[in-house]
């Protein structure tokens, strides 16, 4: 197995912005930026090379409207629609992730990346805190260059030319319902509407190759359901130990959140997991999604 070694090591010194990382895995605070005045191309230069290093990057004390927000995010690329959840009625491309107090499930309870399920899944996700609860509501990390780079050369050349198939609208959910019945029975944080015809089914290599890196991650999570050409009963066993391994304890970090912070990470890379222990609070967050391509 590899040794193990986080992205903060490889840093370069940076002019325009300070990076601070939050854990040896992954992760990092960004200090000296305030979007809302705007970013010049330069320092917006650093705070990529930032995100692509430490997968997972955040700036506190933001005061964002939901058209900066919007404008910050297109820097990064193209909107990448949500096909299930119901943007803003003003902002489309804002998802509201609400969880109230009289609310059970969470929204993003398992550890997964998003949009794993479309054809050209989103490659980054940019949320911002709006409400929070007074204790807990933390995001999980996990760095999936690392779980790759630790599982044995056996099993990488298992893995190789392997697909997952993703689902995205499934019952292999803790409620055993779809999102369409979760809505419907009260028990969805976020309102749906129907894909039509969109693509909700996709199959992806379980280890993708990061277009801009490089580098080699697993990619399963959640939303994977079986492998391609595999019956359910040979893939369960194969993916039940890729689901548990790519989130051990030492691929990850833990996010704190404060109000009006913006958390931006890497899907392509990077798996996450909404914590939910603050029953009886509500949480407001909003989300912004960008778009990717194909995995290969």
């Amino acid at each position: 197995m590899a040794e193990l070694a986080g992205t903060s090591a490889q840093q370069i010194s940076y002019k325009y912005i300070k990076v601070v990382p939050i854990a040896g895995a992954l992760g990092a605070e960004i200090e000296g930026v305030d979007i809302a005045s705007g970013v010049d191309d330069k320092t917006f230069d650093e705070i990529h090379r930032a995100w692509l290093e430490n997968n997972i990057v955040y700036f506190r004390d933001q005061n964002l409207t939901p058209a900066q927000h919007v404008a910050f995010a297109r820097r990064i690329g193209d909107i990448h629609p949500h096909l299930l959840n119901k943007g803003l009625e003003n902002f489309p491309e804002i998802v509201e992730v609400r969880k109230t107090p009289t609310q059970k499930l969470n929204n993003g309870g398992r550890w997964h990346s998003d949009q794993m399920y479309t054809p050209k899944p989103a490659k980054g996700t940019m949320l911002y805190s709006r409400e929070l609860p007074p204790v807990g509501g933390d995001t999980m990390f996990s760095n999936q260059y690392l779980a790759y780079d630790m599982i044995s050369e056996g099993l990488k050349k298992t893995l190789g030319g392997l697909k997952g198939v993703h689902n995205g609208d499934s019952r292999n959910h803790p409620s055993g319902l779809t999102r369409m019945e979760r809505a419907k029975s009260g028990l969805g944080t976020i309102p749906q509407v129907d894909p039509g015809d969109a693509q909700i089914v996709s199959a992806h290599p379980l280890v993708r190759t990061h277009p801009e890196t490089g580098r080699k991650a697993l990619y399963v999570g959640s939303h994977t359901e079986s492998i391609e050409g595999w019956s359910h009963a040979e893939s369960e066993p194969l993916l039940n130990y890729l689901k548990e391994f790519t989130h051990r304890p030492e691929f990850t970090c833990r996010v704190r959140w404060t109000k009006g912070m913006l958390t931006f990470w890497d899907n392509r890379c990077t798996q996450h997991f909404a914590v939910n222990d603050y029953q009886g609070h509500q949480r407001i967050i909003h989300k912004i999604m960008i778009q990717g391509d194909t995995p290969f």
